[in-house]
């Protein structure tokens, strides 16, 4: 039986075509500029954003790193959201290796924020204080379900930074899951900002890495700061290969994995036990609890499904969740039914409505 693996959307693995790219192509030396497929990738990134330049990064963490040292020196601070990515799972990079001080607001549900908040935030000019520089965004939002924020939204901020002379940086790292969602090109989402970095490794299925976009002084600038980073890489247009293929083709494809992130909630929402706002599931993230009198605890529900079902779901062990789940390509409508029918036997019936929301998705 093969495994079912809902733990990311960074578990995807590279499609035949994909594969079929990579080996067949072009390289060269990318410190010098010279491997054309590496030059084709960032040419096209930029292009598709609306942007002048782009750069070819190992990873969105590479990628976010690089942007906020392009835009902050030591001793300046960001504003970002205290439940978003940079802050929480980048290791503390932009602090540790730039000297960069976030400062931390709230979140809101749909993934916003308190524009009050932000300019409440902003520091003042005073010797004492640092000085703010840059406002960091998350577009979709992971931790609010994976809440795509509309342009409306980001074109305030990037008005209030004006204000302040400050710059804006979104860490798009689903910017096209955001995109798909909302039914607008990406380029519209982005049109505000300063820079972007996106993410081929996650629902796109590239194997390896992201692209940030700005202006030409943005990128190079960053050019400079990947090096030191140790990201000057060689030959490295066997990775843009597949990264080209994520952006042309596997953009086009995000709705599907979106249907299938509806229907799975859909059904879990049906199962003793679990608490699910399945309205809030937009995009191809899902977040639910367990109930406190559930039969089995998270890590014994996990480690069930792992060695009896062959299926793999991460703990979330927060006050507000138990598990994440991310939809991709590689989960297919067939797969959802074969989850709900391992948590059936773990759980308990509800299934009526379930295997309705499966057959809704099969047939269309």
């Amino acid at each position: 039986m093969d495994v079912i693996d809902l733990r990311s959307d960074t578990v995807t693995q590279p499609t035949p075509a994909m594969r079929a790219a990579m080996a067949d192509a072009p390289v060269g030396d990318d410190v010098y500029g010279e491997d054309p497929t590496i030059n084709a990738l960032q040419a096209e990134a930029a292009a598709r954003l609306g942007k002048e330049a782009g750069l070819f990064v190992a990873s969105g963490t590479m990628g976010n790193l690089t942007s906020v040292l392009a835009h902050c020196g030591r001793g300046d601070e960001m504003i970002l959201g205290k439940d978003s990515h940079i802050f929480k799972y980048e290791a503390g990079g932009a602090a540790a290796y730039g000297g960069v001080q976030p400062n931390t607001i709230r979140v809101l549900d749909d993934g916003t924020f308190d524009l009050d908040e932000v300019r409440a935030n902003i520091r003042p000019d005073n010797i004492h204080a640092p000085v703010t520089r840059l406002i960091c965004i998350e577009n979709t939002q992971s931790f609010r379900m994976g809440a795509p924020l509309p342009p409306s939204f980001i074109a305030e901020v990037a008005a209030l930074a004006r204000e302040h002379n400050l710059r804006v940086h979104i860490d798009g790292a689903r910017l096209f899951n955001a995109a798909t969602a909302l039914g607008i090109p990406a380029a519209a989402l982005v049109a505000d900002a300063d820079s972007v970095s996106i993410c081929l490794s996650k629902g796109l299925a590239a194997p390896v890495g992201s692209v940030i976009v700005g202006s030409q002084a943005f990128i190079t600038r960053a050019h400079r700061i990947r090096k030191s980073l140790g990201g000057g890489m060689r030959q490295a247009g066997i990775l843009a290969a597949a990264g080209l293929i994520a952006l042309r083709d596997m953009t086009k494809r995000l709705a599907d994995d979106h249907a299938t992130a509806h229907a799975l909630a859909q059904g879990l929402a049906t199962l003793p036990y679990v608490d699910i706002d399945i309205e809030k599931v937009k995009t191809n993230i899902i977040f639910f609890k367990l109930t406190d009198d559930a039969p089995l605890t998270p890590d014994e529900l996990s480690a069930h499904l792992k060695a009896d079902h062959n299926i793999l779901i991460r703990p979330y062990l927060q006050a507000d969740t138990n598990f994440r789940l991310v939809t991709h390509c590689w989960f297919t409508p067939d797969h959802v039914e074969r989850v709900l029918d391992a948590l059936t036997t773990l759980l308990g019936s509800g299934r009526t409505a379930a295997a309705s929301a499966y057959e809704r998705l099969a047939s269309d």
